[in-house]
């Protein structure tokens, strides 16, 4: 099968929509189909581009369109990508931030309608729209309300023949807009190439990639402090990866409290498995009722790392539902019970992507 994937950006380790997209590709390769993929508005790159990008052993032919072009250069190189590759399918790996900084790409719809071919479209909506927490702000409700315009004017400009998005309470939404989607949980972005080391010393809690504001770290930390006693060991975290200036707060209260920490900070991937892999916890400061589209919590899961929920409060309108695989992090009520993790991996991802296409 060949299979053309639309993505936002293609830069290694800089944007985590193409990252998933390139893994997915490298096994799609690895079990006999054609594929390729292209961003449109390329963060990273300063004109045109064709390469091979390798990921896990597999060279992918990437093309990518820079984010200076305009929207007549965009559809030209596309249509030349397009007319070059004659794919079967389209995948259309939908973030609206991806094709416009303010998550408001308005000329996308009529963009993907220009594209000839004979190809079917399929979409993943990784995100959707702002505004369906109760804690939104009158301006986010008010963005997200053209942002699902936008939506569903992409569904009309494409008519997908398959559409998917990676949770429940996304699938509830799209649905709300007439539009059905079947789940499909997203991989992580991080190979499983280690193998656990020997026994740790520590009781080792591990937070990978970005910490998102608003959680409430100090009370999950003096949570985690009473249960010194109960541990047996030690307690130590590990920061790794791109973290921001949230570090620095996480920092100060465990040095207050008297919790061991290391930074590790930007590490090869191989390092990066290893220590996901020698850890006990894995922290996630993505909302509750978001998780399932972290890549981070993907990652966690491939390593079969228990991941704790520490976030901020993120209400969804509608649309409540209990999420697999995560303990969410209640004050005054932690337990740090390791529960049995349900392994979604790659090759499991590629399986029942093709699966779900051939029957379309």
């Amino acid at each position: 099968m060949k299979i053309l994937f639309i993505c936002g950006s293609l830069e290694p380790g800089k944007d985590g929509v193409g990252d998933y997209a390139r893994r997915l590709c490298g096994e799609l390769i690895r079990i006999g189909h054609v594929v390729n993929i292209l961003s449109l508005c390329d963060h990273q790159a300063v004109s045109f581009l064709s390469e091979f990008q390798e990921i896990e052993g597999t060279k992918v032919s990437v093309n990518r369109i820079p984010l200076a072009a305009t929207n007549l250069q965009r559809l030209k190189l596309t249509q030349h990508v397009v007319n070059n590759f004659k794919p079967q399918w389209i995948s259309l790996q939908y973030v609206p931030y991806s094709f416009n900084p303010k998550g408001l790409p308005f000329w996308l719809p009529s963009f993907l309608k220009k594209l000839q071919g004979n190809h079917k479209w399929h979409i993943m909506f990784h995100e959707l729209w702002l505004g369906i927490d109760t804690e939104s702000s009158f301006k986010h409700k008010c963005i997200g309300k053209v942002q699902q315009w936008i939506v569903k004017k992409v569904i009309n400009s494409t008519n997908p023949y398959y559409v998917n998005t990676q949770n429940k309470l996304y699938q509830y939404f799209l649905q709300s807009h007439n539009i059905e989607a079947d789940i499909l949980p997203i991989c992580g972005n991080i190979p499983v190439t280690a193998v656990k080391s020997k026994q740790n010393k520590f009781t080792q809690l591990v937070l990978f990639g970005t910490i998102h504001p608003g959680a409430f770290f100090k009370d999950f930390i003096s949570d985690v402090a009473s249960l010194k006693s109960n541990l047996g060991k030690p307690i130590k975290f590990v920061f790794i990866g791109k973290n921001g200036a949230e570090l620095f707060n996480y920092i100060n209260i465990l040095e207050n409290i008297g919790i061991e920490y290391e930074v590790m900070g930007i590490q090869p991937e191989t390092v990066i498995s290893q220590v996901l892999i020698d850890s006990d916890f894995g922290i996630s400061t993505t909302p509750y009722f978001q998780t399932e589209k972290s890549g981070v919590f993907a990652a966690y899961k491939e390593h079969q790392l228990n991941t704790i929920c520490v976030s901020r409060e993120w209400t969804p309108t509608k649309g409540h539902y209990n999420v697999p695989n995560i303990i969410k992090y209640e004050k005054n009520n932690l337990k740090l019970n390791p529960i049995t993790v349900q392994v979604f991996d790659l090759n499991s991802l590629a399986d029942q992507f093709i699966k779900s296409i051939s029957i379309s």
